[in-house]
Parts: structure tokens; C-alpha cells; sequence
């Protein structure tokens, strides 16, 4: 039994590459005739071995159009296996950003007075803002407050709090209170992840 071809598909097809062994007999095939074609002169060639046959030809033709056809065929595939699973793939990226988050806050690597300013920008005002932050946060936030310009952080109230979890504050405001959570920021990048065309 002749084992078939496998193809081997690396993102959208753009080239296919015939493997196995009957690629390795054709190729085998095609240097030896090279070769006979090369040796002999011109009018001695049989007509069966003459690669500008008729029947060779077709077949090549043939060929070329099945190979063209398992392209199309190939990339609607690959097209539709990613529109199928955008939602778990969306997810599993979401995982895989909340894993790194929380190695990194458990790392300390973050820098609390970015998230704190990033949540100050969304409140609109920064005048009469309470900022509540994980104690461990608020002890470094304090600390980089008596080091920075003062005049940049009037207005803020700091409040550890302990239902807040490290790298993340609540800001309470005249005009309402933000949070600047990891879980939410997770859920809006989800969601544009499903989303996405």
C-alpha cells in the first residue's frame, strides 16, 4: 500500500510542500531523467522521458490545479478554525496575562504611583480625591510622596486599605468612585479579544 503525502501548515498557506515516499521517487525520478537528457543528444531522447511532452504536461497541469485547490481549501480551514475558537482563545490569552500579573505582584514588580496617577486621570479632577490602596502600598506610596514634588499629589486623601489588593486603589471623587483592579482591566481586554476580526 503506497503511504500517502503528509503536508505540513505553518499559519496561512502560502507554499506546499509534498513529503514522503513517493515525493523522494519522484524527485529520484526526475534527476535521473535530468541526467539521461544530459548525456544523450538531442534526437535520441525517448518520447516518454521528454518533459515538454503532451501527457506530462497535463499531468504537471493536473497536478498544479490539485495542489492550488488543497491551498484554497487549506487556508478557509485555518480561516474558520480561528473564527470557531475565538472566544477560548480569547480566554486562554486572559489566562495567561492574569498568570504574569499575579507573578508579577507578588513579585513587587509594578510601580503603584502609575496606577494610582492612571486611575487620578479617569476621575477627571484632582481636587478632593480619596486614594485607598493595599497597606504595603500605601506605606511605598507615602514614601515616594515625601521624595516627589508635593504640589503634583494636592488634593489626595491616602487610606490604606486592606480590602484592596496590591497593585490595585480605588479612588473616590466628587464625581464618583473608580477602581483600578486587575480583574476589570482582565475583563476588558477578554472582551476585546472576542471582539476582535
Amino acid at each position: 500500500m503506497e503511504q500517502l503525502p503528509s503536508l505540513k501548515i505553518a499559519g496561512p498557506v502560502q507554499k506546499v510542500e509534498v513529503l514522503g515516499d513517493r515525493h523522494n521517487e519522484i524527485s529520484n525520478e526526475h534527476n535521473s531523467n535530468r541526467q539521461n537528457l544530459e548525456a544523450e543528444p538531442v534526437g535520441t531522447q525517448q518520447a516518454g522521458l521528454n518533459p515538454n511532452s503532451g501527457d506530462q504536461k497535463s499531468e504537471i497541469s493536473r497536478l498544479c490545479q490539485t495542489l492550488n485547490g488543497l491551498v484554497v481549501r487549506l487556508n478557509q480551514f485555518y480561516d474558520g478554525l480561528f473564527t470557531r475558537h475565538k472566544e477560548a482563545i480569547a480566554k486562554l490569552s486572559v489566562e495567561i496575562a492574569r498568570k504574569v500579573l499575579v507573578q508579577k505582584v507578588q513579585d513587587g514588580d509594578y510601580r503603584i504611583e502609575e496606577i494610582v496617577k492612571e486611575a487620578i486621570t479617569n476621575a477627571g479632577s484632582h481636587k478632593d480625591i480619596v486614594v485607598h490602596l493595599n497597606p504595603k502600598d500605601f506605606e511605598e506610596y507615602q514614601k515616594l510622596q515625601k521624595e516627589a514634588d508635593s504640589s503634583a499629589l494636592e488634593g489626595l486623601e491616602l487610606v490604606p486599605d486592606s480590602s484592596i489588593g496590591a497593585a490595585q486603589c480605588r479612588i473616590e471623587s466628587p464625581k464618583g468612585t473608580i477602581e483600578s483592579l486587575i480583574e476589570q482591566h482582565l475583563e476588558r481586554i477578554g472582551k476585546a479579544l472576542e471582539n476582535a476580526e
